[in-house]
């Protein structure tokens, strides 16, 4: 008997820090506009789309939904997750016989008038044998 206090107060205490906080980072949603370059495909521009899904984001931590639409090649949708002004991304073409999928870094900043911009480094283990490349977008008023 004398242990159950200690162990109540021990569960009240896990409850309470797995209690998700009200989301209080930067929120990066918007329409950007991307130049990239691919190591087998070269240089390429594509819009990203970013929405945050509050009700998954908790403290500095965001949780977004992501797209990433290339002409000629096709819509990437996918997901990310940010921690402060760093997000990891994941993305795949919509066509899944291609292997064209993979995982990105990111980091954002302000442009001198205001907008959000990111620079995206990623990494394909499956594409044409593995690939990387990089981005660089700047939200669209």
């Amino acid at each position: 008997m004398r242990l159950l206090p200690p162990l109540l107060l021990l569960g009240a205490a896990s409850l309470a820090a797995a209690a998700p906080q009200p989301y209080t980072g930067a929120d990066y949603s918007g329409r950007y506009s991307c130049q990239g370059l691919d190591d087998h495909e070269g240089p390429y521009t594509g819009t990203v789309t970013l929405a945050l899904v509050r009700e998954q984001s908790s403290g500095r931590h965001g949780a977004y939904r992501f797209e990433l639409e290339v002409p000629g090649y096709g819509r990437y949708p996918g997901q990310a997750a940010s921690d402060g002004a760093q997000m990891a991304i994941h993305f795949a073409l919509t066509d899944p016989s291609t292997q064209d999928y993979g995982t990105g870094i990111a980091r954002f900043s302000k442009t001198r008038d205001g907008r959000w911009q990111f620079s995206k480094w990623y990494y394909q283990p499956q594409f044409k044998g593995g690939n990387f490349g990089s981005e660089t977008c700047t939200q669209v008023k």
